[in-house]
């Protein structure tokens, strides 16, 4: 249990805020308000990048601040400061490419930059639909072992894809990244893979945005499903994890709560 109330509450969004993030329960829109009524600090941490996290928020009118890219990058989502920021070792980014070129795959790419969230190569291997949706909002095509070698890279993925080509890449990368293979929820059936730096995880963005704040990261409540969420949840005092979730997370459950789909977010109140 924390030392003392709940210093900030800490969420994952796909399957743990929303279903889908065309299906933000209004229920769920005034649980968030409830918590800012009473002054408790809320913190995104997401492995979606910038754009796709900061755009069914401003949906429902919100603008938190966000940890992105399962740790690598820390954003005010109101203002666009930077709080944290772990983009891979050059040397480790180019090794994780040329093991997925040798796999014959494009990933996307992940970089911070001013104008675009991520690179797709000129046949990317995410699913098309992700493709295109990336496209049409703050993504880039282009040359993925010249943006490997010149950018800060903050992750690599593959998104609603054949679960025997995630765990392909997933195999020949983990030796030099950290990598999370999940079902996928906008494409169901596939799968996704994300790949981040080595020991990297949603909890280090937390611990920054902690110290920035000045909150005490030994009272953090967190709210988690995946298996990008392990650490977030071993870190946090409180763990709250919805019904339908990976089965390493509902291992970590202080609190088994009703699933997204069931707008179990609103449980949060509970325990704050």
């Amino acid at each position: 249990m924390p030392r003392g109330p709940v210093s900030l509450v800490v969420t994952d969004l796909d399957g743990t805020l929303w279903h889908t993030e065309e299906e933000i329960a209004p229920s769920v829109v005034a649980a968030m308000a409830e918590l800012e009524r009473r002054g408790v600090p809320l913190l995104i941490a997401t492995g979606r990048r910038l754009a796709s996290t900061r755009r069914p928020l401003a949906r429902v009118g919100l603008r938190p601040p966000a940890v992105v890219l399962n740790g690598a990058l820390g954003v005010d989502l109101a203002t666009g400061d930077r709080f944290h920021r772990a983009p891979f070792d050059a040397a480790d980014a180019v090794t994780v490419h040329d093991r997925f070129v040798e796999l014959g795959l494009q990933p996307v790419v992940h970089v911070d930059h001013p104008e675009v969230d991520a690179f797709l190569g000129p046949e990317p291997s995410t699913n098309p639909a992700h493709a295109r949706a990336l496209l049409a909002a703050h993504s880039a095509t282009g040359d993925l072992a010249a943006v490997v070698a010149d950018l800060p890279v903050l992750g690599f993925s593959l998104i609603g894809v054949e679960h025997r080509t995630c765990v392909a890449a997933r195999d020949a990368t983990a030796t030099t990244a950290e990598t999370h293979l999940d079902r996928s929820l906008d494409y169901p059936g596939l799968a996704t893979l994300t790949v981040a730096p080595h020991g990297q995880s949603k909890w280090d963005g937390v611990r920054a945005f902690c110290a920035a704040r000045g909150l005490d990261p030994a009272r953090v409540l967190a709210l988690g499903d995946g298996s990008n969420d392990l650490e977030l949840l071993d870190g946090a005092a409180v763990a709250l994890v919805p019904a339908v979730a990976h089965p390493a997370a509902l291992e970590r459950a202080d609190h088994v709560i009703p699933s997204a789909a069931d707008a179990g977010w609103v449980a949060v109140l509970d325990h704050v």
